[in-house]
This record gives C-alpha cells, sequence and structure tokens, in this order.
C-alpha cells in the first residue's frame, strides 16, 4: 500500500540515512582541518590497523589528543542543543522557543561561571565533592531551576503564552547576566581571560577530560529522548487532549525540563554560549520531514552536530591561523534566520 497523502514517514526515514552519512563525513572533515597538513584519513587508518610506523608522533598527538576530542565535543554539544531546542518547542507548543533565546542557557552559564570564579575559595568543599563534574553539574542545576522558573512564568491554567515565555526569557537573562557580571567582576587576570573567550562559545579547548565530563549527562539525554517523542506530539494537541491520549502531563513536563536542564548545562559548562542551534535545525527539519517526534528527534540530533563541526571549521578557517568563537559563527547564521521565523509568525504571537 502507498503511504496516505501528506505522509513524510518514508522521507523522514530517508532523510535519517543522509544525515547520518553527512555527519560521518563532515567528522572527518573535522579530524582533516587545522592549523598543520596532518591527513585525518592516514591516522585513522594507522591506529584501526595497528601499523604505528605509518605516521609521526607528532601527526599522533595532533589527531588523537586535539581535534579527535575537539571532534567529539562538537558533535554532543551541536546534538544536545538541537535536541534541547526541540523538546522545549514540543513543550511550549511554540517554534520560537530556544534554551538560548528564553534565558535557560544564561541560567546554566550563571552556574557555571561560579563556580569558575569560586571554585576555588568559598565553593572549593562542593567542587570537591563532585571532582570533574563540578562544573557540569553547577550548569545543569542553573539551567534547571531558570527552565522552572520560565515555566511557572509563562504557563498559566494549562497554557503558555508566548510573549510571556519571551519576555519572561528576557528577564531571567539579564538577571543572569547582572549576575554574572558580578562575578566577572571578582575574577582575576586569568580567570577573566577564560571568562571572555568561554563566554562568546568556542571548543577550542577540547580535550578527553571535557569529554569524558559530559557525555555522561548527555549521551542518556540523547538515548532516552526518542522515548519523549509520544508525549510531545501528543502535547502539540493540548494538555488537556495528552491528557486524555494516556500521557501523564506534568510528570512528562518535569522530566522534559530535567533533561533540557542537563543537556544544555553540560553543553554550556564546556563550550560557554552557543545559540540558535536550537531553534535553526528544529524549525529546518520540520519545513522538510513535518512535526513527528519520532523522526524530529533523532535528525536534530544528527543535524544540530553537523552543524556545529561546521561551524567550527569556518571559525577555525576563516581568520588562519587564528580562530573566531563558535558562538559568533551560529550568532552571524542564527539571528536573522530567528527574526525571519519571528516575521513570519507575527499575526500568530498572543501579544
Amino acid at each position: 500500500m502507498s503511504a496516505p497523502a501528506g505522509d513524510r514517514t518514508v522521507l523522514a526515514r530517508r532523510m535519517l540515512v543522509v544525515l547520518a552519512i553527512v555527519l560521518m563525513l563532515t567528522a572527518l572533515f573535522s579530524l582533516a582541518s587545522g592549523a598543520t597538513d596532518t591527513s585525518a584519513v592516514s591516522v585513522v587508518w594507522a591506529l584501526v590497523s595497528g601499523q604505528d610506523g605509518l605516521i609521526s608522533a607528532v601527526d599522533r598527538v595532533v589527531i588523537v589528543d586535539i581535534r579527535m576530542p575537539r571532534t567529539l565535543l562538537g558533535i554532543l554539544i551541536g546534538a544536545s542543543l538541537a535536541v534541547s531546542g526541540a523538546t522545549m518547542q514540543g513543550l511550549f507548543r511554540n517554534p520560537l522557543a530556544d534554551p538560548g533565546i528564553v534565558g535557560v542557557s544564561a541560567g546554566a552559564g550563571l552556574g557555571a561561571v561560579m563556580f569558575i570564579v569560586l571554585g576555588g575559595g568559598v565553593l572549593a568543599p562542593v567542587a570537591a565533592v563532585f571532582g570533574i563534574y563540578h562544573i557540569p553539574f553547577a550548569a545543569f542545576l542553573g539551567g534547571l531551576l531558570f527552565t522552572f522558573a520560565l515555566y511557572r512564568i509563562s504557563t498559566r491554567n494549562g497554557r503558555t503564552s508566548v510573549a510571556t515565555m519571551l519576555l519572561a526569557g528576557i528577564a531571567l537573562g539579564a538577571m543572569a547576566g547582572a549576575f554574572t557580571g558580578l562575578l566577572i567582576f571578582w575574577a582575576d587576570d586569568a580567570q577573566l581571560r577564560d571568562l571572555t573567550f568561554w563566554g562568546l562559545g568556542s571548543i577550542a579547548g577540547a580535550t578527553w577530560l571535557k569529554v569524558f565530563a559530559v557525555a555522561p549527562i548527555i549521551l542518556p539525554v540523547l538515548l532516552f529522548s526518542p522515548f519523549m517523542a509520544r508525549g510531545l506530539n501528543a502535547m502539540t494537541l493540548g494538555e488537556a487532549t495528552a491528557q486524555h491520549l494516556g500521557v501523564n502531563v506534568q510528570v512528562f513536563k518535569r522530566v522534559a525540563i530535567v533533561m533540557v536542564a542537563a543537556a544544555t548545562g553540560a553543553s554550556v559548562a564546556v563550550s560557554g554560549g552557543i545559540g540558535f542551534v536550537g531553534i535553526v535545525v528544529p524549525h529546518l527539519l520540520r519545513l522538510f520531514m513535518g512535526p513527528d517526534h519520532r523522526f524530529l528527534l533523532p535528525a536534530c540530533a544528527l543535524l544540530g552536530a553537523i552543524m556545529l563541526l561546521f561551524a567550527d571549521a569556518i571559525a577555525r578557517q576563516i581568520v588562519a591561523p587564528a580562530e573566531l568563537p563558535i558562538g559568533i559563527v551560529t550568532a552571524t547564521i542564527g539571528a536573522p534566520f530567528f527574526l525571519w521565523i519571528l516575521l513570519r509568525r507575527r499575526g500568530l504571537m498572543d501579544i
């Protein structure tokens, strides 16, 4: 039997295969890109075959210790930001929701900056308890608090106001920015340099330690996200309808909020402020494959990773041998796209 008119299931499955192939090619391109002429193909082949004589020690260090953790971190962060954006948009039933725009990333950033500046002093005992996870945990907690606050402010009688959500996000982001600025004022020169570059968004300092710090947080969120698809599909029809379809709406909302906070917090902790991935990727995919979250969420993970690796490659090449922060590249692409979405929906917004 042929698919019903308007059914994009076959197209969505084909797009998932294509995106997976493109991600593998993009990852290989990322491994091959850099200031040196080290060949990623030869290094990977030598590692797989065990013939170390094919590569020099310098090439091995460049690929294995510098480029490979950077590529893996880019995949994890890009996937988590895109999936978080799609989850928030499904939860709030509006494509304008995004962790970076509505203040969630700012809250996560505040938690991370707090431990970067005070982790060696007042908060040292807490940092010692969590070890290498103390900054991701602080970012997760900050993102969680801001996400809960945003939801409580913008939702009334089971209905989320888009205008209130955006305005509350601006207010929460401004509040987080004020406290972050106060912490930066207390930072020493070394911390100040790190925070300035970190605030613009970058994965230039990627290490295996950072990958191991955020992977246990981000990977479970990505693996669990497809199980949220049914609930998100039901939520698009309204909370009352979702309840009638068997979704425990209150529990579902809490789980979704914790997932978004965990993924966003971990990403912000190691990469800083990389915006617009969470709004551009889901919206683009909905245009082509429809709103079914069974396919949208895994597609967002793939395309989000592709977009961040591509932005990282641009950041490394455009002013080589120096490099731009990724946040500048994603904002340059994402801000006009966001304005386009806003202009398309201005007649629908309840302002």
